[in-house]
């Protein structure tokens, strides 16, 4: 189920949003729990089993942890552990179980075809096809595991570090992982940033209005920007052969897809939670108006860079052991951020392009070429880069991406039928829909901020762009949001 969709808009919340508010206080975890697997087992029940196992496993943890498997601990408060203090062999082999069960997980349904496919192929390569495993069968990637192992992973480490307490009732802890509205793309909420919330948290009409506003807004982005940015890119893509000026209209439309695309879903989740009652932290920051990739990284997708940075770039080391250290550090974090996007060398292409970029700044200082430059050149320059390693995040396979880097520099022999694709792409919907999304993302104030205050002048014009996006959805093909995918 998606959230740009008729069934959920008009069907599941107001069934869900009804239910959760007639329940008394104490049933609330237990129906938003129902609920939300139900809505996430729409289209494969067995994707629950799954991620109940990984509930279990670490609310177990959490349990060993904070000791509260003993029988004498059941009646007293969840204790908070001490930062930087002792830990015994059962709290530390408690959350190594909690990292490495959530990373089998997530590393067999994600990378189980990867690694046999490129294992056939050293084989062959080698002249041993014999050894080929030529499996017939492929491995099914469960919606939205890669958040939700990462969210349930995190309840682990912020009970072991001492940043939050445990959890004894297991309810409120499968509430926390399953939550739907960010289950399935983000972000990704760590156990601190809502540990209280859990416990008590207000419900108040302004609290509701901004959701609602989220909610029409976010979905619009989805319909009216994200959908036909999509279109051109996939044109573009899918062409074979495209000409110099098609390529870049290509990648950029596909910039603002994928980041229309997921802020969208993102405006989306934190405007459920906050009809639920619940404030999850903003995710998106204008990241294409970032005036290097460093900023840019303290920008785009906020949830996932804090979640590498606490739970990877500082244990490896931070920036505390040198610059060499540092450069490795962030190389290596970013590769395995691509990794985390998806099993494919274009992912770990597109993840060593930007850490390679993050070292060689940090190495740089203020000397970078960046710090002579007017700042709306800095802004397009590292828009440009973005975009560039875009292509390898969106192409199908290596030789695809190469082949449209090549066009995108004028490298590549172009088709005489390549001509033809000014006439798909150059449509007047499309030219509109892609003018609207540069307006958009380098002049208009943020989703966060302008819903800060819901005015009575602002309320008809989020009604009116809310029935417009109903009304295009309707002529639209079924279009779920990029991320589901990862």
């Amino acid at each position: 189920m998606v959230f740009s969709s008729h069934l959920f808009l008009f069907y599941f919340l107001p069934v869900a949003l009804g239910i959760y508010y007639v329940l008394p206080r104490r049933g609330k975890h237990l129906g938003l729990t129902i609920l939300s697997y139900i809505f996430y087992g729409w289209a494969n029940p067995l994707f629950v089993v799954l991620m109940m196992t990984s509930t279990l496993i670490d609310y177990i943890c959490g349990l060993v942890t904070t000791g509260q498997l003993n029988r004498n601990a059941l009646g007293r408060p969840m204790p908070l552990l001490d930062k930087g203090g002792p830990r015994t062999r059962g709290q530390k082999a408690a959350v190594v179980v909690s990292i490495c069960s959530n990373l089998a997980l997530l590393g067999f349904f994600k990378y189980f075809n990867f690694a046999t496919e490129n294992y056939d192929a050293i084989v062959e390569a080698l002249g041993l096809a014999n050894l080929k495993l030529d499996l017939l069968f492929k491995i099914t990637l469960p919606l939205g595991i890669s958040f939700y192992t990462f969210q349930s992973m995190s309840y682990s480490i912020d009970v072991y570090r001492g940043d939050a307490r445990g959890i004894r009732n297991f309810i409120d802890f499968a509430c926390y992982v399953s939550m739907f509205p960010q289950l399935v793309a983000g972000p990704i909420i760590r156990f601190s940033e809502v540990a209280d919330q859990l416990e008590n948290r207000t419900y108040t009409l302004e609290k509701f209005a901004r959701g609602v506003a989220f909610i029409s807004l976010g979905f619009a982005k989805k319909i009216l920007l994200a959908n036909a940015c999509g279109k051109i890119a996939d044109v573009a893509f899918n062409a074979g052969s495209v000409g110099f000026v098609e390529s870049w209209f290509g990648a950029v439309a596909y910039a603002f897809q994928i980041y229309y695309d997921f802020s969208a879903y993102s405006d989306m989740a934190i405007g459920l939670g906050l009809m639920l009652g619940f404030v999850f932290p903003k995710n998106f920051d204008s990241p294409y108006r970032s005036k290097s990739i460093t900023e840019f990284w303290g920008r785009w997708h906020l949830s996932l860079s804090n979640w590498l940075r606490d739970y990877l770039y500082i244990p490896l080391g931070g920036n505390r052991k040198g610059p060499g250290r540092t450069y490795v550090n962030l190389a290596l974090v970013m590769l395995l951020g691509g990794m985390w996007h998806g099993a494919s060398w274009n992912f770990i292409i597109w993840g060593g392009i930007h850490g390679a970029m993050l070292a060689f700044e940090r190495s740089r200082g203020k000397k970078s070429l960046y710090a002579s430059l007017p700042g709306a050149v800095r802004t397009a320059l590292t828009f440009l880069i973005v975009v560039f390693a875009w292509v390898f995040f969106r192409a199908d396979d290596l030789p695809g991406a190469l082949q449209y880097c090549g066009s995108m520099l004028g490298l590549s022999d172009v088709h005489q039928g390549a001509a033809l694709l000014g006439g798909i792409l150059y449509k007047p919907y499309y030219l509109g829909s892609f003018l609207v999304a540069c307006l958009i993302t380098w002049t208009f104030p943020q989703t966060w901020d302008w819903t800060r205050r819901i005015s009575w002048v602002k309320v008809p014009l989020i009604a009116a762009i809310l029935w417009l996006a109903v009304i295009v959805l309707t002529t639209q093909e079924f279009n779920p949001f990029i991320y589901f995918i990862f």
